[in-house]
């Protein structure tokens, strides 16, 4: 019955999916600091120039700027223009999702679509809370005082019950679940409302920030399978919570002058020159629970062939990075995703190849008992 109510509900949203997740050419997330970005951990791009859309353009950009003008408010501040931040959030539940598929068949493509839909309310929720949290500080910097509610396209209470709109849409594409997951899922809130704070806090916001934007680890196997493998899935939400100190932590090297400024906290300003070092073990880290996972889950060659691959990106990335140069880190920050992609692409090849194997082992002991 879940999945019939969640049916006619994915539909109308699923049909939403394409287009903000398939990116705004390389737009990245700022969660407390671009005019109009959500950023990871808390952080703010430096200002850019937007390239004018065109009139029949299939990017995220365009499609925001194609809706009507008293929408685009409310579709800015939601970063729907800004689809990166969706896929970082969006990768490790397709990650969870595809281990959790049975052996030598795809991931499910409904939850999947499901995930997907999820991914974009509960981002644009993320976003919606940041900029309420600090809309005083937007208000006196440049580059972030023409967002929505800093700019007063949106009041204060516009935006909360805007919040409350989303929340309630999350809430159905999580009702689409087992009982088990509507509870993970609803556990994971607390983290989503309190992690925007943590840059005023600590100088490890983007470990809150991993441990929220990883929860679909968790849920993406809890959806498919009914519950959580400890074996499995807390060794993948570790090595995404690993994943995103590195991506996060090149990400706040942009900003980290202004920060210094303005009184804000990262792991960019406590690594300083160190910054690489403390890389290159996230990355050992990452890589060590990702082989755990794979073989909880017995993966085959062709997922470890894409964990190689997704070593060689990492030590690339981390080897050529110039912390003090915005440009590098902001190109660096955003070829994380292809990383997310080699990984889902490598589990979903070595999911499909077990029953290759599995098939050549019956046929090998038929011929034995024919023999």
């Amino acid at each position: 019955m879940q999945a019939l109510r969640g049916a006619s509900f994915a539909r109308g949203l699923g049909a939403l999916v394409p287009a903000w997740l398939w990116g705004s050419r390389g737009r990245p997330l700022a969660l407390a600091r671009a005019a109009g970005a959500l950023g990871v951990g808390g952080r703010r791009t430096p200002a850019r120039r937007e390239p004018r859309a065109r009139a029949l353009g299939l990017s995220a950009a365009a499609v925001v700027s194609a809706a009507p003008r008293p929408l685009q408010p409310y579709l800015r501040l939601m970063r729907l223009d800004k689809p990166i931040g969706t896929w970082l959030l969006y990768l490790p539940c397709t990650w969870s999702i595809s281990l959790a598929a049975e052996p030598g068949c795809f991931p499910d493509w409904y939850m999947l679509s499901l995930f997907g839909t999820g991914a974009i309310l509960m981002r644009g929720a993320g976003c919606t809370i940041n900029d309420m949290w600090d809309r005083d500080y937007d208000k006196k910097v440049t580059r972030t005082a023409n967002r929505p509610i800093a700019a007063g396209d949106i009041s204060a209470f516009q935006s909360l019950v805007f919040l409350g709109g989303q929340l309630t849409l999350a809430l159905g594409v999580l009702l689409c679940l087992n009982y088990y997951s509507i509870a993970l899922g609803a556990a994971s809130l607390l983290l989503v409302i309190t992690y925007p704070l943590m840059k005023r806090i600590t100088y490890w916001p983007q470990l809150a920030l991993g441990l929220t934007f990883n929860w679909g680890a968790l849920l993406g196997w809890s959806a498919v399978k009914g519950s959580c493998d400890p074996s499995v899935c807390l060794p993948l939400y570790f090595a995404g919570v690993m994943w995103t100190l590195i991506y996060d932590t090149i990400y706040a090297h942009q900003d980290k002058k202004d920060d210094a400024l303005i009184g804000l906290k990262s792991t960019a300003l406590l690594f300083r020159e160190n910054t690489k070092w403390w890389l290159g073990g996230f990355s050992v880290a990452m890589l060590g629970a990702l082989s755990l996972a794979g073989v909880s889950c017995a993966q085959t060659p062709p997922y470890y062939a894409a964990l190689l691959v997704v070593g060689a990106h990492l030590a690339h990335q981390i080897h050529t990075l110039d912390i003090h140069s915005p440009a590098d880190c902001w190109d660096k920050f955003t070829s994380n995703r292809t990383i997310g992609i080699i990984l889902f692409l490598g589990i979903v090849l070595g999911n499909l190849w077990k029953e290759k194997k599995t098939d050549e082992a019956k046929e090998n002991k038929d011929s034995r008992i024919k023999n």
